[in-house]
């Protein structure tokens, strides 16, 4: 299996250091991590890479705690409950859980327009009329550097993140396609080529910015 690790959490985690020469990977026969970053025992040896690097050949680590930020397997989703108690924009909430902690929750697989951004207003007002105040599930999979728990978002049977793909509202996030399952990720690409193709949202416009664009430019 082959852990595709973002280099920022792979450096939380401890698995790798900034050195005078570099990134160094660290010379350990195991991993211990005790740190947001290690959720679970894991007993089994796997292919390590570290998305932004070269890809290592092949280094092999014994994790005996490791469910890193940047683990792309549904098997290893931490799933829960909460109510969405705020919204920050098309692809950014906040949940309050049963033990009343609030988690902030960027969905994965998407990218909407930035607050500035045409359409972005609008993004966030069709996540707030889908998920605000209501109780959702959460399925993440990763913690950004920010903090932020990367999962996708269900309100009932409707995947938010996907609904704000289906209304033109947010784009499919290829840069971190290989992160999704190939059903999700296919479901994804599916969805925006549809709204691309019947002009809905933000495709509407003639020559629509990407949010990763416009975030390089600002």
């Amino acid at each position: 299996m082959r852990l595709l690790v973002d280099i920022e959490d792979a450096r939380l985690a401890g698995l790798i250091q900034f050195g005078s020469t570099g990134v160094e990977v660290r010379d350990m026969p195991y991993v211990t991590a005790p740190t947001p970053y290690s959720r679970r025992i894991l007993r089994s040896r796997f292919s390590f890479y570290i998305i932004g690097m070269r890809p290592l050949a092949s280094i092999r680590l014994v994790f005996l705690a490791a469910a890193l930020a940047g683990v792309a397997s549904t098997a290893l989703a931490d799933v829960y409950t909460g109510r969405v108690v705020a919204i920050a924009d098309g692809d950014t909430l906040t949940v309050l859980d049963k033990a009343k902690v609030q988690r902030k929750v960027r969905l994965s697989g998407i990218d909407a327009p930035e607050k500035r951004q045409s359409f972005g207003t609008v993004s966030r007002k069709h996540l707030a009329d889908l998920v605000f105040g209501k109780t959702v599930t959460v399925a993440y999979r990763k913690i950004d550097r920010y903090g932020r728990q990367i999962g996708v978002v269900r309100v009932g049977e409707i995947d938010a993140n996907l609904a704000q793909i289906r209304a033109g509202l947010a784009w499919h996030y290829k840069h971190y396609e290989r992160e999704q399952p190939p059903d999700e990720r296919a479901a994804y690409a599916a969805e925006e080529r549809n709204a691309r193709e019947n002009k809905r949202g933000l495709w509407g416009d003639a020559k629509p910015i990407a949010p990763w664009d416009f975030r390089r430019h600002r």
